[in-house]
């Protein structure tokens, strides 16, 4: 699963639940539905007192129409501008497993002015995740350890553990999932997304997609094309339909090989304060030799899930690190402690309910949207090759996880992304990202063909538009979210200076 981002508080609608008649094709329009009535959000600090909340109630199966019903909690921040408004700016959260439904309040501080002033900011929480009917596997704390949740292997690469948490969890989802489990998947998200559409009222549908928003966004593109307006897909997922999330697990072998010299450059420019060699060749042995010792020599970590800094929780330490050059002092900070034996910095642990959910909405996703192999042979064999190509994450992204013994069959082939549709795409990279590198969004480039166009951002770190202060890029999105403007070409954006 992706590497967990900062978990926004869960808010719950205070408002009237409105039921949503699905559509009777993938693009056709359902019959009128009720007005929703909005109301205030619970969900404490960082909420903005001009976001509103609602419920939707949407199919649990879609195929079964007249059937259960699951809610879905959907937010908004109207325009302060209606004379300008164009319509909805739906934010499509990553993950897959985060909530979505506070981020009108984060991102109504980011937005430039002539944003806000022509789009209501929506959001959601995706089927299965905080308030909409959310999932759990009941998961003891010891398998929600970060190390546990991304299959890192045994030092010595083996791979026996992680087979037996797999059945286990898998297992465990089985028995305590429930019915809505067996129906999260990125499809049913794309159809979510579009009840949000006809409840608000509108012909057609603009995006703002982050991450695995982007393989949901680009879904919701191919399956109701004619609904779309101006798409933004920021940080992209490869949408190779054979592999999907395999594919983009196995893409953090090479984005973190892509992005680790930014760090090691960042590092080296200090060695006088942290010691880890004055160059990125040696920065970057400086982190496998501490790596290795950790693994034979764990130091304690009180209050940590495991209680220990073991080689494998380094490891996974930097994945969030690399995400935002904010993240290079704490990764360099618990490096010099675990040079020294400690005393480590306090750790920074989710709280079980969030991470319970998180990790199960995730996995239900990963296995309900593609088949995954089940032969621990085959992945020891994957994950031998490798640890020896990409030692930075020593054979985790190839591993086994509880999709190998997932108990539901896939219900629905997953989604060919094709050129079939309004040219009003863009694509936003960064040239070095952690988790969505560079050469899977070429392949998200390629698969839409003519209706989009990409630019790329000659930067690091994982999320683009506001994201890293390029004026090159943040400019050109903006242009396209207001005046509909795109560049004629692909287009690369230079380093932002330093």
């Amino acid at each position: 699963m992706r590497a967990l981002t900062k978990l926004s508080a869960l808010a719950t609608a205070a408002a009237l639940t409105v039921a949503v008649a699905p559509a009777a094709s993938a693009g056709a329009m359902a019959a009128p539905v009720a007005t929703p009535v909005w109301g205030g959000c619970a969900g404490g600090a960082g909420v903005d007192p001009r976001q509103e909340c609602t419920t939707l109630r949407v199919p649990l199966d879609y195929r079964a129409p007249g059937g259960q019903t699951i809610s879905l909690a959907v937010s908004r921040i109207r325009t302060a501008k209606p004379e300008l408004r164009r319509g909805v700016l739906l934010l499509i959260p990553g993950g897959p497993g985060s909530p979505g439904l506070n981020r009108p309040s984060a991102q109504v501080k980011r937005l430039p002015q002539e944003v806000l002033d022509r789009f209501d900011l929506v959001g959601f929480d995706p089927r299965g995740v905080g308030a909409s009917s959310p999932v759990s596997c009941g998961l003891s704390k010891a398998d929600l350890a970060f190390t546990r949740i991304k299959p890192w292997p045994a030092a010595n690469g083996d791979i026996t553990e992680n087979a037996a948490w797999s059945r286990r969890i898998a297992a465990a989802c089985a028995r305590n999932g429930g019915e809505v489990l067996r129906h999260v998947s990125t499809r049913n998200e794309a159809r979510d997304i579009d009840s949000i559409r006809r409840v608000l009222g509108e012909e057609k549908l603009s995006y703002w997609g982050v991450s695995y928003g982007t393989y949901a966004g680009a879904v919701y593109a191919e399956l109701f094309p004619e609904r779309t307006d101006r798409v933004v897909l920021d940080s992209n997922d490869d949408p190779d339909p054979r592999r999907v999330a395999r594919a983009w697990l196995a893409n953090y072998s090479v984005g973190v090989e892509d992005r680790f010299p930014d760090f090691a450059a960042w590092a080296a420019a200090r060695d006088g304060e942290y010691g880890f060699g004055r160059d990125q060749a040696a920065v970057r042995r400086t982190f496998l030799r501490l790596a290795e010792r950790l693994d034979r020599q764990p130091v304690p970590w009180p209050g940590a899930n495991p209680e220990e800094l073991n080689g494998n929780v380094l490891r996974d330490t930097v994945l969030t690190a690399l995400y935002s050059d904010a993240g290079f002092p704490m990764l360099a900070g618990l490096m010099r402690a675990a040079m020294a034996g400690g005393p480590l910095p306090a750790p920074n642990t989710p709280p079980e309910s969030a991470l319970q959910n998180i990790a199960a909405s995730a996995a239900a996703t990963l296995c309900n949207d593609v088949e995954w192999p089940s032969s621990v042979d085959w992945h020891r064999r994957q994950v031998a090759r490798d640890r020896a190509r990409y030692p930075l994450t020593a054979g985790m992204p190839v591993n086994m996880g509880p999709c190998a013994y997932w108990p539901y069959p896939v219900a629905e082939a997953p989604v060919r992304i094709t050129s079939r549709g309004p040219s009003n795409v863009l694509l936003i990279q960064n040239l070095r990202d952690p988790s969505t590198p560079y050469s899977g969004a070429k392949k998200m480039r390629r698969a839409f063909g003519e209706r989009a166009r990409m630019v790329v951002v000659d930067s690091g770190g994982h999320g683009v538009y506001l994201a890293n202060g390029n004026a090159c890029g943040d400019r050109t999105v903006t242009a396209f979210l207001t005046e509909g403007v795109r560049p004629e070409r692909d287009l690369l954006c230079e380093a932002a200076a330093k």
